[in-house]
């Protein structure tokens, strides 16, 4: 796309090996653009997945890799020296449920490495800095669809603390500096090439194995279950277009999603929250095996319902969520039997 790249510097694209950052910098570079990619392949999951989704990239000419740890001030300084335009951030430490177990991981990587990123983009004449937040900073919301428009202000885990520290950073760096920054709210992203402690590659596991699968809240969860290339298309759509301040908005009566600095906030969900045996029945399809279902209780840091609300980026760059449950699903049970020859 035209659009994502106003001029000839490469995007630099952090978390490339990782699930969403290597789907992003693929569509980008299949559409001409060059790019950058970053990662520092941590071991929270196996990393033969993360080299399998840079062996896919490798044959791109216009894709350069680099491993660096975002955490690490020196290298970050090095790598945004280079002078990047666009910034898409991506790189982080996932997972609500791994935040009980390491805490120190959350903080050196979204917090410590993403102050670095900002460090970078405002020394280095970064022109729009998109980054991933998360829809755990909804955290004890209840009110739903989710909208940008209400407070997020009670994380029911340290994951979701460390994404709405994130927007909190970000907007400082925005008002202090005139950085322009977009963050995006993902909610619940799967598909081929997605992460093994998520769901799906979950449940597919169990289900051929014959192994039960584990539905927390005894299966009274709701998902807003998004599919890869729909996030992927709403990226791409925002790179060039950096927010400006909202000359409207007023701290008499403070919009959470908007600013007079160039601050955004969108959700990014398929707008369409799932039932929990609703999408085991769909993967099940797709597998074409029932899975032995065993109900637990909820898990801390865990919410029962998510839900975006996305009348915004609809209205800013025309987003709207087109892959139904069970073609996401079936698309992502084919990559994995293919990538897992079963």
């Amino acid at each position: 796309m035209s659009e994502a790249a106003p001029n000839s510097k490469p995007i630099l694209v952090t978390g490339a090996a990782g699930f969403i950052g290597f789907h992003v910098a693929r569509r980008l570079v299949e559409t001409g653009h060059r790019v950058v990619g970053v990662d520092n392949l941590t071991a929270y999951y196996d990393p033969a997945l993360k080299q399998a989704r840079l062996a896919a990239l490798k044959p791109f000419a216009a894709f350069r890799f680099e491993k660096v740890d975002l955490a690490d001030r020196g290298r970050a300084a090095t790598l945004f020296a280079e002078g990047f335009a666009h910034v898409v951030h991506l790189a982080a430490q996932p997972g609500v449920r791994y935040s009980l177990v390491d805490p120190h991981a959350y903080v050196d990587a979204n917090v410590t490495g993403f102050l670095n990123v900002l460090e970078g983009c405002r020394q280095n004449g970064c022109r729009h800095l998109i980054y991933a937040s998360s829809s755990s900073v909804y955290g004890a919301n209840t009110k739903v669809p989710f909208c940008t428009s209400d407070t997020a202000d009670h994380p029911v885990s340290l994951y979701g603390a460390t994404k709405k520290a994130n927007e909190a950073m970000a907007h400082a760096y925005a008002h202090i500096y005139a950085l322009p920054v977009t963050g995006l709210r993902f909610f619940t992203v799967y598909g081929p090439w997605g992460r093994p402690d998520m769901a799906p590659w979950l449940f597919t596991e169990a289900i051929l194995a014959g192994r039960p699968i584990r539905l927390f809240n005894h299966g009274r969860m709701r998902r807003d279950f998004t599919y890869i290339d729909d996030i992927v298309e709403a990226v791409v759509r925002l790179i060039a277009r950096p927010p400006a301040g909202d000359p409207d908005w007023s701290g008499q009566a403070p919009d959470p999603a908007r600013s007079l600095a160039p601050w955004r906030l969108y959700n990014i969900g398929n707008n369409s929250p799932v039932e929990l045996e609703a999408f085991v029945r769909a993967l099940e399809a797709a597998i074409g095996k029932r899975a032995i279902r065993e109900l637990v209780a909820m898990q801390p840091g865990d919410v029962v319902e998510t839900y975006a609300d996305v009348d915004d980026i609809r209205a800013a760059v025309g987003f709207k969520p087109a892959t139904p449950i069970e073609e996401g699903l079936r698309r992502f049970v084919a990559w994995y039997l293919g990538y897992t020859k079963k």
